[in-house]
C-alpha cells in the first residue's frame, strides 16, 4: 500500500491555500498513436502530485472552507477489462490506499460536481491547460446557476489552481529531493555508459539505445524527454532528435538525456570527442564552456536572483568568444550588443522537477526571483559555431553544451549530477581504453 501522507500533506496545503472554493483538477487523457494502440499513459504532473494516483480517466476535487475533504473520481473496477489492460483500484480500494475522504465512479463526475459545486463562492481550476475540460466545467457551472431560484448559487470566481500548485512545487520537499537524486544517479551512469560506447562509425541511435538500456535496467520507465544525440554539425541543432546519423572520426558528440524515477526527471548534458581526444580548437571551445558552467554554478546560493547563474556564464562566454577571436570588441560591448548571440542563443538553465522545464515563475512584480532553499534547476551553458566565411574552419560545427542538475541548500547548492565526467582530462581517461578497443577490432 502507498505512503498516503505526504500527498494528503500536499492536499491539506492547497485546500489552505485557496480558503474557500471548490478546486477540479482531472489528470492527463490517454493519447492514441494509431488505431487501437495508445502513446505509453504518462499522468498530469499536477494531478498526481496531490494524489498519487497512476490511473486514467481520474479527477480529483477538493473543497475548501470549515469541512475540507477531498475526493476521487476514478474508473472502477471491472475484470474483464483488467484481463486486458491491467490492474484498476476501483473507487472504494483507492479511497483506502490514497486516504481520499471519498471516491466515486468517474461516471457519477458531472451529477456529483453538480452537488458540490452549489453555494461555493470560488472555482479553481486549470484553465487552459484542456479546453474540453474547460467547456465541462463552466457547463457544470451553468447547470448549477440554473437552480438559482432554488436558492443555490454558483461559483463567482474562477481561479487558475495552477497559479498556487505552482509555487508548491517550485520548492521539493526531502522525498522530492530523494527521487531527483535517483534520477540524477541512473542518467549519470547512462552517460557514463554512452561515452564508454562511442567509437567513430557507430550511430547516433545506437548511442540513444545504450541510454536507455541503462534507464530501464536500473529501473526508470521513461527518458524524461526525447534523448538527444547529436554528432558533428547536428550538436548545433539545440532540439536535434532526429539520432539517425554516423559518428565521425573527429566530431564531438552531444549528448543530451536524462531519465525519469516515479515522476521526477533528470536533465543531464554531456559533450565529447567521438575519438576519444579532442582537438586543439574543440578543447579551447570547451575549456571554455565548462569555466562558464563553473561560474554559473558558484553563483547558484540562497539569497542569489534567478538571473545571477546566466550573467556569470555570460561573462566568461563573452570574454572567451573575444580570445578566441569569434567576438571581436571589448567583453561589455559584446554583452551589450549581444554579439555572443550568434554563438550563445540560449539561457543558461530552468527549473527541474516532475516536469523537465517545471513549474514556477522566474519572476515576481518584475523583479527576478530570489533563490531558496528546495528549489532545483539545471545549469547549462553552450557554444554552437556554425560554418561561416568569418569563423577559422577548425571551430566549424563544433556544438558543445554541458548541463548539471543543481539542488539549492541552506549552505549554497548540491550538483546532483557530479558524478558524470566533464572535464576533458576526466572524459579522455574514461573514453581511451574503449576506443582503442574499438579499434583494434
Amino acid at each position: 500500500m502507498p505512503d498516503t501522507t505526504m500527498h494528503k500533506q500536499r492536499r491539506d496545503r492547497l485546500l489552505q491555500k485557496m480558503q474557500r472554493g471548490i478546486a477540479i483538477i482531472p489528470t492527463a487523457p490517454e493519447a492514441v498513436r494509431n488505431g487501437d494502440a495508445h502513446y505509453p499513459y504518462r499522468y498530469d504532473s499536477h494531478f498526481y502530485y496531490l494524489t498519487g494516483f497512476d490511473e486514467p480517466e481520474a479527477v480529483l476535487v477538493l473543497v475548501a472552507g470549515t469541512k475540507p475533504q477531498s475526493v476521487l473520481f476514478c474508473r472502477e473496477k471491472n475484470m474483464e477489462r483488467e484481463i486486458w489492460d491491467g490492474h484498476r483500484h476501483g473507487p472504494d480500494a483507492a479511497k483506502e490506499a490514497f486516504g481520499f475522504d471519498a471516491a466515486f465512479p468517474i461516471a457519477q463526475l458531472d451529477d456529483k460536481l453538480a452537488g458540490l459545486m452549489g453555494n461555493q463562492p470560488a472555482l479553481f481550476h486549470p484553465l487552459g491547460a484542456h479546453a474540453v475540460w474547460d467547456d465541462r466545467i463552466l457547463a457544470l457551472r451553468a447547470r448549477v446557476q440554473a437552480q438559482a431560484r432554488s436558492g443555490i448559487t454558483a461559483p463567482n470566481e474562477i481561479h487558475d489552481v495552477r497559479m498556487l500548485l505552482d509555487e508548491m512545487r517550485l520548492i521539493k520537499d526531502s522525498e522530492e529531493l530523494s527521487t531527483m537524486r535517483r534520477a540524477a544517479a541512473i542518467s549519470t551512469v547512462a552517460h557514463i555508459r554512452a561515452m564508454r560506447a562511442t567509437h567513430p562509425g557507430r550511430m547516433e541511435y545506437e548511442i540513444e539505445a545504450e541510454l536507455l538500456h541503462e534507464f530501464r535496467r536500473n529501473g526508470a520507465p521513461a527518458p524524461a524527454y526525447t534523448p538527444i544525440v547529436a554528432g558533428g554539425a547536428n550538436a548545433c541543432v539545440l532540439h536535434y532528435v532526429g539520432n539517425n546519423a554516423v559518428l565521425k572520426d573527429g566530431d564531438l558528440l552531444l549528448i543530451d538525456a536524462g531519465c525519469e524515477v516515479d515522476g521526477y526527471a533528470a536533465d543531464i548534458t554531456r559533450t565529447f570527442p567521438v575519438n576519444g581526444k579532442f582537438s586543439a580548437a574543440q578543447k579551447d571551445v570547451y575549456e571554455m564552456v565548462l569555466a562558464a558552467q563553473a561560474a554559473a554554478i558558484a553563483a547558484v546560493r540562497p539569497g542569489a536572483h534567478w538571473n545571477e547563474p546566466h550573467d556569470a556564464a555570460l561573462r566568461v562566454i563573452a570574454q572567451g568568444l573575444i580570445d578566441l577571436k569569434l567576438c571581436s570588441g571589448s567583453m561589455d560591448a559584446v554583452l551589450e550588443g549581444e554579439g555572443y548571440k550568434r554563438f550563445y542563443m540560449h539561457r543558461t538553465g530552468h527549473w527541474l522537477g516532475m516536469d523537465v522545464h517545471d513549474v514556477g515563475a522566474y519572476k515576481l512584480e518584475d523583479n527576478w526571483r530570489v533563490l531558496q532553499p528546495g528549489m532545483t534547476l539545471t545549469v547549462e551553458p553552450g557554444c554552437y559555431i556554425r560554418p561561416a566565411e568569418d569563423v577559422p574552419q577548425a571551430f566549424w560545427n563544433i556544438g558543445i553544451r554541458i548541463e548539471d542538475d543543481v539542488a539549492i541548500t541552506a549552505e549554497g547548492c548540491e550538483v546532483l549530477t557530479e558524478d558524470a565526467p566533464k572535464t576533458v582530462g576526466a572524459i579522455e581517461e574514461l573514453m581511451d581504453q574503449f576506443v582503442a578497443a574499438a579499434y583494434s577490432k
